[in-house]
């Protein structure tokens, strides 16, 4: 089964040649599927957008599966950067006979981009889909870690954990209970605590997850980029901003991410060497006015994009010569922390190193840090993240 199998093409007098965008316009330099399907490989497209028309497991939010074409509509009226783009639009996967379908398609066309080192870019349904995304993985045989950017905790105890679907406010329980688990890590940023309940922490806390309130980034939005970094795989429901800027989603409340901080956050996972995919969620047409939300995404999406074509390629230590090595001692000489300086971002990471009954002191993981920690480090505290990541290598 091909690529071509799962996609339906998108309007051809919206978004074909007949649509009049410039040449200087996005929609002039995205190939976009209106007729016969484009070529799709790395020599061609670095980044391959795709919507999904799938709904039925989005919580109090159904309209949600008709978000990605006016998405579209918004994104390529915009200019291109400073960069040229080589972007795919594959159109859009309807919804299956089920819901389990849809995963299966979903999955399926993220795993064969990936393995391509093509980025998929989905745009519209619920973000339960972000469970097809993350199974994506288990075909790559490799150690994912996961941020979601979202004003609650999608976990719900009382949902039957049996069934192949899950809902958008429970596909967590789906991820961490899934078999085998290659899920190292899980970070939520911008949780409300008054949407949470003390369990759904206590639990984060139990599996050594991050877990960071809205008001850790208040004016402080670069605290979120080494989170970002860290990941492999990024789901956003614009839940998480504020309803004032982003009024189409039937879950919008007063509080959240003002729209340039998402745009920022997107920004953020653009230039993260590490993110292989990328997943917007929860945009309900049916609530917006005059465009206002998706027009947000589509400069969200232009800031990912932006910043994808600004990425460093900032692989630790590799060559050597790029990286200042900075060491750090604690206070009760318990353990020497090593951290790694990009010396082409600036960018920090620290060393932790794999326990010694696991696989030896010559072997360490490395997490991507801020400065702050290693001041912590220097003043002979144990940064909390690295500790906890120790922890999850034990």
């Amino acid at each position: 089964m091909s690529l071509t199998d799962f996609f339906s093409p998108v309007d051809a007098g919206k978004f074909g040649t007949e649509a009049g965008f410039l040449a200087g316009q996005l929609g002039g330099q995205v190939e976009i599927y209106t007729d016969k399907f484009p070529e799709i490989n790395k020599e061609t497209t670095d980044i391959a957008i795709f919507g999904v028309l799938d709904d039925r497991n989005a919580i109090g939010n159904q309209g949600c599966a008709l978000g990605p074409d006016y998405i579209r509509e918004k994104l390529y009226s915009l200019c291109q950067g400073s960069s040229k783009v080589r972007i795919t639009d594959l159109g859009n996967i309807r919804a299956g006979y089920t819901v389990a379908d849809t995963y299966i398609a979903v999955k399926t066309v993220v795993t064969e981009l990936v393995k391509q080192d093509i980025l998929p870019l989905i745009i519209g349904g619920g973000q339960d889909l972000t469970y097809a995304q993350y199974m994506a993985y288990e075909d790559l045989e490799q150690k994912a870690d996961l941020v979601v950017i979202d004003s609650k905790l999608d976990l719900n105890d009382s949902i039957d954990t049996s069934e192949i679907g899950t809902h958008s406010d429970s596909y967590l329980n789906k991820i961490f209970l899934h078999q085998p688990n290659y899920l190292f890590n899980f970070s939520n940023i911008g949780y409300q605590t008054y949407f949470v309940k003390q369990e759904s922490l206590r639990i984060m806390e139990k599996l050594l997850f991050d877990v960071n309130r809205l008001g850790d980034f208040y004016g402080r939005i670069p605290v979120a980029e080494p989170i970002i970094r860290n990941a492999n795989i990024l789901s956003f429901d614009i839940s998480a901003i504020r309803s004032s800027d982003a009024c189409g989603n039937a879950n919008a409340t007063p509080n959240g991410f003002y729209g340039e901080e998402a745009c920022q956050l997107c920004r953020y996972a653009g230039m993260s060497d590490k993110l292989t995919s990328f997943g917007v969620y929860e945009f309900n047409p049916a609530y917006d006015r005059n465009g206002q939300t998706a027009m947000l995404l589509a400069q969200m999406l232009w800031y990912f994009m932006e910043g994808y074509y600004q990425r460093k390629k900032d692989i630790p230590l590799q060559p050597k010569s790029q990286y200042l090595i900075y060491r750090a001692t604690l206070s009760d000489n318990s353990h020497e922390l090593v951290f790694v300086k990009s010396k082409k971002s600036d960018r920090w990471w620290m060393q932790v190193p794999y326990p010694t009954s696991h696989s030896g002191n010559d072997r360490y993981h490395l997490v991507p840090c801020r400065y702050d920690d290693y001041q912590l480090a220097v003043g002979g505290e144990m940064p909390d993240l690295w500790w906890r990541t120790y922890q999850k290598l034990i």
